[in-house]
């Protein structure tokens, strides 16, 4: 049978790189007995870290999940990497939990994650605890950095320990009124600031500890505290160090006996329907309703197949059983479930509500489906994950020519495992193009493709979407006659060509008149037009924003087929788009970039020399201001990099296509010429 619910307790270790959250899930796990002895990073040991490129980054690329049994309850982590260009796999496992525990550097403090993790947990109504680890490093601060968290996430911010003997030790300053010296505070002052802190939520307690100072229990106090963590009216911090073990007792206490059950915890924001029409649905962490289960991450094995991860939020699932995903009409069966310890599997006998379990071969599986029993929960949806986009983008193909279907497969799969990635085909440049969130992101998504699933690609940077258009009107009559001996062909067509304004598309326009070209060989005409439209005239670019007035024509009564008229007129169109002063234009997009206040004059002095205008500047919490600018798509090629080194890795950016603006006189020179080099080769 499942757990007992009131028994379990999910974890998201969430946190900036570098603040040791894997090692600490190490600590965690060989103090409650999961464990033998503590695996290592540098020797590619810890449970977590078990994927062949986490091996080799001595980094967290992915989310991973383990559990164990403390002080009565089974508590599951979930360990999640730190560097920005996979905030994606961080964010999406908070769906899957009720607590999230931000990992701080106790030498670096709060930084760029810090923040943007705390938000995301804020958002997902998460009750939040800050664990500043990391306490015994020489260049340790511990005092200092419990200063900033007060400071950036407000006075809520309370220590439940303190470090002592200079790190090497902690103290608690929840469980006992009491204690022996720390390295700053003290236990009792502590400990009088959390109770105060949290019978503020409870009038009834709060009026028995004025009138009678110390006589409220910890047990009287649990359900308060309980109320507090959910309110964000209380941000417990605990100080350990997953290295030497220092105050990982204390934290594992913590989050046993403190850290909520799913009954405990907010309730997940269910919603019915999409948009403006989407009303929310109570969904219950009850083991007798219907299920309802969340997929917060799929993964593809190459010899196990498609695997997906969810959590149960309401319902039993059993294997055997029928579930439908989302709105499909098809049922799938759950032929095994199992729990994860790191990369191992063991298998369940069940699931009930605030078990997080995974099933494999299911191709109707993906990332954010809703799992359920009875068609009564059709179009039941968690509420969104707002994800940074992805803008890093690199063009790839197949390296060995027959490849394609198989490069197509594999970056289907990539999509499936992560919602971050972003696979674009060009077909006007005929270009595959994929796009990551940074250029780390990027260059594992490529090794990956390769040693995971053995297809090799060749990259190069992407091509621009130039366009082509027109300065002036023109006209133009082209006569297509070919006599093979035989019937003939003939077709005469006469044009004019004018520019449209920016955004004006393409228009044709049929005023023969007098049957000159009858009406059955227009569309011919029209067939030839587009198709030089599709081709360009000068630098090999799609034309837009012009109108193709078809004016006049002969026909032939019987040498007049529609392949002379669609000859006719794609010659006639190309002869007056000559004559019409064609111009390249290049995409121009309007770019929201996201930066620290101190950084806003270094990035704006960086978009003045990529011909960029700013046209606006917003605030956002947290001392990080959003640039606005207008900017040449060209100029962004390598904007990524360019903006994580401006900033120290904590700016973001978005890009929207604004318009289309005539490029500078020099570089329609240089596509120009380029494109006759190629048109000509051989």
């Amino acid at each position: 049978m499942p757990t007992q619910i009131q028994n379990l307790c999910n974890v998201a270790l969430v946190g900036h790189a570098g603040s040791g959250k894997t090692t600490l899930v190490e600590a965690l796990l060989h103090a409650a007995g999961a464990i033998r002895t503590p695996g290592t990073i540098a020797r590619g040991t810890t449970v977590c870290d078990f994927d062949p490129l986490e091996k080799r980054q001595r980094h967290s690329l992915d989310a991973a999940l383990c559990s164990c049994e403390s002080h009565g309850r089974r508590v599951t982590l979930l360990d999640t990497p730190g560097m920005p260009d996979f905030i994606g796999r961080a964010v999406s496992v908070l769906a899957a939990v009720e607590t999230a525990a931000v990992v701080v550097n106790a030498a670096t403090g709060v930084e760029a994650m810090t923040q943007r993790l705390m938000h995301e947990a804020a958002e997902r109504g998460l009750c939040r605890f800050l664990i500043v680890n990391r306490i015994d490093a020489r260049d340790a601060r511990p005092e200092s950095v419990l200063s900033q968290l007060r400071e950036v996430f407000g006075r809520e911010c309370l220590p439940l320990n303190l470090p002592a003997d200079g790190g090497r030790a902690v103290v608690d300053c929840y469980f006992q009124a009491t204690g022996r010296p720390t390295d700053f505070g003290s236990v009792a002052a502590a400990h009088e600031t959390i109770v105060d802190q949290v019978v503020e939520v409870d009038e009834e307690l709060m009026t028995r500890h004025l009138e009678q100072s110390g006589s409220v229990t910890l047990a009287q106090l649990h359900g308060a505290f309980e109320q507090a963590l959910r309110e964000g009216h209380l941000l417990p911090v605990c100080f350990v160090s997953g290295e030497t073990g220092a105050g990982v007792p204390e934290l594992l206490r913590v989050l046993s006996e403190l850290a909520p059950s799913p009954l405990e915890g907010n309730p997940p924001a269910f919603l019915r329907d999409e948009g403006s029409g989407a009303t929310p649905v109570d969904v219950r962490p009850e083991p007798d309703r219907h299920v309802v289960a969340h997929v917060f991450k799929v993964t593809i094995d190459p010899y196990v197949g498609k695997v997906g991860v969810f959590r149960v939020h309401q319902g039993t699932v059993r294997p055997g059983q029928q579930l439908y995903v989302g709105d499909g009409r098809k049922p799938i069966r759950v032929t095994q479930l199992f729990r994860f310890q790191g990369k191992e599997q063991h298998t369940l006998p069940a699931a009930g509500p605030g078990d997080i379990c995974g099933i494999a071969k299911v191709d109707e599986l993906h990332f954010d489906a809703v799992l359920h029993d009875s068609h009564d929960e059709d179009h039941l949806h968690l509420k969104s994950v707002r994800f940074p986009p992805a803008m890093l983008g690199v063009a790839i193909e197949a390296e060995k020519r027959g490849d394609e279907q198989r490069l197509a497969d594999t970056l289907h799969k990539l999509q499936d495992e992560d919602p971050c990635v972003r696979v674009e085909h060009h077909a006007a440049l005929n270009e595959t193009v994929l796009y990551g969130m940074g250029e780390l992101h990027v260059r594992l998504l490529l090794e990956r493709m390769t040693d995971r699933f053995g297809v090799h690609v060749r990259t190069h940077p992407p091509r621009i979407p130039y366009r082509e258009s027109l300065s002036r009107s023109a006209e133009s009559l082209y006569r297509h006659k070919k006599q093979t001996g035989g019937a003939g062909q003939f077709g005469e067509v006469k044009l004019r060509v004018e520019p449209l304004p920016r955004g004006g598309g393409f228009e044709f326009v049929d005023e023969v008149v007098g049957g000159a070209i009858p009406g059955q060989f227009i569309p011919a005409v029209e067939k030839g037009v587009r198709q030089a439209v599709a081709e360009g005239v000068i630098a090999g670019f799609q034309l837009q924003d012009i109108r193709v007035t078809v004016l006049d024509g002969k026909h032939h009564p019987v040498d007049s087929k529609e392949v002379a008229f669609v000859t006719a007129g794609r010659h006639a169109f190309e002869d007056a788009a000559l004559q019409a002063a064609p111009i390249v234009l290049e995409p121009v997009v309007r770019a929201e970039i996201a930066v620290p206040s101190d950084a806003v004059g270094d990035v704006a002095a960086d978009l003045a020399t990529r011909r960029g205008r700013v046209t606006g500047q917003s605030t956002l919490p947290g001392g990080r201001l959003v640039v606005t600018a207008l900017v040449p798509l060209a100029e962004l090629i390598d904007y990524a990099v360019r903006l994580k080194s401006l900033t120290a890795g904590e700016g973001a950016y978005t890009l929207d296509l604004s318009h289309y603006e005539t490029v500078p006189p020099r570089r329609q020179q240089e596509l120009a010429a380029a494109w006759n080099r190629h048109a000509r080769s051989p």
